[in-house]
C-alpha cells in the first residue's frame, strides 16, 4: 500500500511553468513506477507522465517536449516539471504509482488532486 501525497498545483499564464511534486510513503515495492495523470473538466483520466525507479520515462503526445518527469528515490518523491503550459493542460493532476511497468500505474481514487489552471 502506498501513500500519495501531490503538492504544486495553481493558477498560471499560458506560457508559464509549475513544478508539481508528489511525496510517497509505503512500500518502496509498490513504487516501480511512478507517475501522473490528470483530469480536465469532462474529459476521461488520462496518463501524462510516468517514470521507473531506474530513470526510463514515458510521456504522453501532448505534453512531449514540454513536461519533464524526475523522481528523487532517496526521498520517495516524484516531481513533474511543466512548461510552456497551454489552457488545455487545465486539469486536476493526480500522482500515481505501480510496483511494475506501465500498466501497473495507480492512483488514489480518494485523493483531490492539485488543480492546475492555465488563463490569462
Amino acid at each position: 500500500q502506498v501513500q500519495l501525497v501531490e503538492s504544486g498545483g495553481g493558477l498560471v499564464q499560458p506560457g508559464g511553468s509549475l513544478r508539481l511534486s508528489c511525496a510517497a510513503s509505503g512500500s518502496i515495492f509498490s513504487m516501480n513506477v511512478m507517475g501522473w495523470y490528470r483530469q480536465a473538466p469532462g474529459k476521461q483520466r488520462e496518463l501524462v507522465a510516468g517514470i521507473t525507479y531506474g530513470g526510463a520515462t514515458n510521456y504522453a503526445d501532448s505534453v512531449k517536449g514540454r513536461f519533464t518527469i524526475s523522481r528523487d528515490n532517496a526521498k520517495n518523491t516524484v516531481y513533474l516539471q511543466m512548461n510552456s503550459l497551454k489552457p488545455e493542460d487545465t486539469a486536476v493532476y493526480y500522482c500515481a504509482a505501480g510496483p511494475g511497468g506501465w500498466r501497473t500505474l495507480k492512483y488514489d481514487d480518494g485523493s483531490q488532486g492539485t488543480r492546475v489552471t492555465v488563463s490569462s
